[in-house]
């Protein structure tokens, strides 16, 4: 048995000369017992050797079953403790090391896990696993009282959280009994598309007991192809197996060789448990452990986050000129914006709006007819000399087709080479291809653009886009679509680095058709996440109080777009929206009244004062449960240091009564913060519920408040 702790929580690891490493227990230091599990740490598939017991899961595959025990070490590493555990498998000649990271700071720890081929042939990896285990909760838990926590994603709807039993019509079937031999292959799976990783299923899950007791966390950390599954194994002691995985062949043409001496490293993965308080407790262990992970990541990490204003999202919606952005700027700076960010068509020179932009991307020029009197300099000098930091929107990994740099090498293009291809021919996806970050000359260009752009103009805020998708991936220079697009993948993350290291000054922000990429190998390097392009206002409040569960507080770029048509109400709730988070400000500011600027300048100076600072520690509640994507209400609690700071949205009648489970809390405990100069809303103690308040708005949605709530 290894017992190992990184000081918040303790792993419990079993091995002997007939099975292979076990993770049979986490939980807390000094207290964890241990599982009877079964399930082997590793999984490998590999062609010609595949699954000991048949099945469509990653559970059970032969290699896994044949793995035993060789070495484990432990120590400290950069303020973490680390335990890597050694596996070898005699027949194949593979040796597999799992590494385990993790702080003081949460009960969380980080997996990677590296095959090497030490035998005289060469293998095919179809799929290995980053981490398995069977020590879903604690020993003796009853399965059938799980509830499982997902995500669902997509463009303008991101981030919908629901939970289910985790048996059931939605779930695993229960289907063994005394009568049936437990021959269950059942699993819930999630598994992600292409390179945009967080469109469909979030790589982020959270299996909690249903009454609000031990929960386990688990995510994915890739920007690609990534597999989790909860399966139904029934063997032994086992009840359930947790198996986590980058790209696999099954689900993303995903395959490499291994030959004699070579080694191959998984994506990493993050399991995070909480001994109470379901899934906000263990949400709030996964908070603290992201936010270790990004302290050590080696890149620079933003120390106070910027108020940024952004010309794109329901203002000047990717046709930026000099005459439209000089009245914005001097708006904005006015509202005490620290950062302005022109968005895309900041380099198209037709004139022909969306189509000609989106097709003309990858030179990185400034259009001059655009900006035809002093050029973009007059309007990034206009941006500076106002004490914000000038911005500009990139998508770099695309080229346009009608760009220059996608033209012959010998009329002055990119080598084929250096772009994405399969069977021969560019990758192409609605007007665009894509650079394959491991070609040199595409490197190359990536720089040259970006330190011309830091340089030259001096800019000093980036917002990287990615609106388009390859596809499996790139069959040049490798055995499958999936082994290049992941190889192309982390040059893409060396790339970021090499940037950051060269420009530790400029901020960075990560957006891809709003969230549609939203993982951690991305959010562990950059500032800021747009977390949406919902251009209705109304319908953005359950995107931006669900997303703290994927994204950390401080990085959840939600936009406020005030406009001169709305009320002061919806002013006020497009406000909110933003104060949930971070603030990413956009709206025309430069048509609204005075009424209405003094509640766009009321939200930014709460938050540049006190809510950014709050941001940085907090970690999220949900007093109303998952948000609905229909609901009324929708509320987000962020709490630190014994304050929680509390965003709550009306969108029912004017009738309505909006119950929050505040534990511990009454009426009198809440403070509105925001906006003050409206109409308050009744708060009284729910006589019906402990530890419940109740809010009544008084008139009909939307409608929106911030409050302040300080423990008893």
């Amino acid at each position: 048995m290894i017992r190992w702790s990184t000081g918040a929580l303790e792993l419990v690891l079993t091995h002997s000369d007939s099975a292979p490493v076990r993770l049979v227990a986490l939980g807390a230091p000094g207290s964890t017992e241990p599982t009877g599990a079964t399930q082997p740490l590793v999984e490998v598939l590999l062609t010609g050797d595949g699954r000991a017991r048949t099945g469509p899961r990653l559970t059970d595959t032969g290699v896994g079953r044949r793995m035993r025990y060789a070495s484990h070490e432990s120590g400290e590493d950069d303020g973490g403790s680390v335990l890597v555990v050694v596996q070898r498998d005699g027949d194949t000649g593979l040796e597999v090391s799992t590494r385990f990271t993790g702080g003081p700071q949460a009960a969380a720890v980080r997996a990677v896990t590296t095959v090497r081929n030490t035998g005289r042939e060469p293998v095919v990896l179809e799929a290995v696993s980053t981490l398995a285990t069977g020590a879903v909760l604690g020993a003796g838990a009853d399965p059938r009282r799980l509830r499982l926590h997902t995500g669902r994603s997509e463009q303008v709807a991101e981030f919908r959280w629901s939970s289910a039993p985790l048996y059931g019509n939605t779930g695993l079937a229960d289907s063994t009994t005394d009568r049936q031999t437990p021959f269950g292959r059942g699993a819930v799976v999630a598994t992600s598309t292409s390179s945009w990783s967080t469109s469909r299923h979030l790589p982020t899950a959270v299996l909690a007991d249903d009454d609000g007791g031990r929960a386990l966390a688990w995510q994915v950390e890739h920007s690609g192809g990534w597999r989790w599954e909860v399966g139904d194994v029934r063997t032994g002691e086992d009840a359930l197996a947790v198996v986590l995985t980058g790209p696999t062949d099954l689900d993303h043409q995903w395959a490499e060789q291994l030959g004699p001496g070579e080694s191959f490293t998984t994506v990493p993965a993050s399991v995070a448990v909480a001994e109470d308080g379901g899934f906000d407790g263990v949400l709030a262990e996964l908070t603290r452990h992201r936010r270790w992970l990004r302290g050590r990541s080696g890149t620079p990490v933003e120390g106070e986050p910027l108020l940024v204003f952004n010309d794109y999202m329901n203002t000047l919606d990717g046709d930026p000129t000099t005459e439209r952005l000089l009245p914005l700027v001097a708006a904005a700076a006015a509202a005490g914006a620290e950062a302005f960010c022109i968005d895309a068509g900041w380099y198209d020179d037709t004139g022909r709006g969306f189509e000609a932009w989106w097709r003309s991307v990858g030179e990185w020029v400034p259009s001059t007819t655009r900006f035809p009197d002093g050029g973009i300099e007059r309007v990034l000098g206009e941006i500076t000399g106002r004490g914000m930091r000038a911005g500009l929107w990139l998508e770099p990994e695309v080229v346009g087709v009608e760009s220059p740099v996608a033209a012959p090498e010998a009329q002055g293009g990119l080598p084929d080479a250096a772009f994405l291809q399969r069977y021969g021919r560019r990758v192409h996806d609605d007007g665009r291809y894509f650079l394959d970050l491991r070609h040199p000359a595409a490197r190359a260009h990536l720089d040259a653009c970006v330190d011309r752009l830091v340089g030259e103009l001096g800019v000093s805020f980036f917002k990287l886009d990615f609106n388009v998708t390859p596809g499996p991936g790139t069959d040049l220079g490798a055995l499958s679509p999936g082994e290049g697009l992941l190889a192309h993948q982390r040059a893409h993350l060396a790339w970021l680095r090499g940037v950051r290291s060269r420009h530790p000054h400029v901020v960075v922000e990560n957006c891809a058709s709003g969230a549609m990429r939203a993982d951690f190998a991305l959010l562990e390097l950059l500032d800021l996440q747009s977390t949406t392009d919902q251009e209705d206002f109304r319908l953005y409040p359950p995107v931006a109080a669900a997303a703290p569960g994927q994204v950390l507080p401080e990085q959840c770029g939600n936009w406020a777009y005030p406009q001169a048509w709305m009320s002061l109400e919806e002013v006020a709730f497009t406000q909110v929206t933003g104060l949930s988070g971070r603030l990413y400000q956009a709206g025309r500011l430069d048509q609204l009244d005075a009424s209405q600027l003094r509640l766009v300048h009321a939200a930014t100076a709460l938050w540049k004062a006190d809510l950014r600072h709050h941001l940085v520690r907090s970690v999220p509640v949900r007093p109303l449960g998952h948000p609905l994507w229909d609901g009324d209400a929708v509320a987000l609690g962020l709490v630190a240091d014994g304050r929680t700071v509390l965003a709550v949205w009306h969108r029912g009648g004017a009738d309505a009564e909006i119950a929050l489970e505040l534990p511990g809390v009454r009426a009198a405990d809440l403070e509105e913060l925001y906006p003050r100069v409206l109409s308050p809303w009744g708060v009284e103690d729910d006589g019906r519920s402990s530890g419940s308040v109740v809010l009544r708005p008084g008139a009909a949605g939307p409608g929106a408040r911030v409050y302040e709530v300080r423990a008893r």
